[in-house]
């Protein structure tokens, strides 16, 4: 698949109050500063479609793109770490969890995890949580340019192997890098095959 238009439709913080169209939905979320703004634009080739932060948190509302006028690319705010108020964080998880079990014409939410890191509990909580409630998935590891790959590499083996703890079958999985663009093709492909399923 080609991305030939990317183009911002509408924020907002209620699953009720997103795009009626019907069209198919691919989420992105993953754990505060995991890298998801720039994986984002590293896909759509545009540096400045989603924002990018050093900061975490930068992400607080429901962020819908239309791509090829065809399907959504909704950017989720980062569970985990913020600098914000509790309050505020748990609203935020309320209003991604009213999402994920309500939207009708969400098709695959894609997890991304940092491939520099061991396994972390938050991941895989949140992973299981999308597995109990039946909602499709794929796992992107991201930074993978960021440390020697042998590290990455068992990084990535010890992340399956928790997940085999309690997954029969895992979901697909696809490392990426937003600096060079690795996985690019990986993830557009998916969605492309599950498009013509559809």
């Amino acid at each position: 698949m080609e991305i030939r238009e990317a183009t911002f439709v509408v924020s907002n913080s209620d699953y009720r109050q997103c795009p009626d169209s019907g069209l198919p939905e691919y989420a992105f979320i993953g754990r505060s500063n995991v890298g998801k703004s720039s994986l984002i634009n590293m896909m759509t080739q545009n540096k400045g479609l989603a924002k990018t932060s050093g900061k975490p948190g930068k992400t607080q509302l429901i962020n819908h793109f239309l791509i090829n006028k065809s399907w959504y690319l909704v950017d989720l705010p980062g569970y985990g770490y913020a600098q914000t108020s509790k309050s505020a964080r748990e609203k935020w998880q309320r209003m991604i969890h009213n999402y994920f079990l309500h939207r009708q014409q969400l098709t695959c939410v894609f997890v991304l995890i940092d491939s520099r890191l061991k396994p972390q509990s938050i991941d895989l909580d949140f992973i299981n949580f999308l597995g109990q409630n039946s909602i499709p998935l794929a796992i992107v590891f991201t930074k993978t340019d960021k440390e020697k790959q042998r590290e990455i590499a068992a990084n990535i083996n010890a992340f399956k192997q928790k997940m085999h703890e309690t997954w029969e079958e895992l979901p697909t999985m696809i490392a990426t890098s937003s600096a060079t663009g690795y996985g690019r093709e990986n993830i557009l492909n998916y969605i492309e095959q599950i498009n013509e399923t559809l």
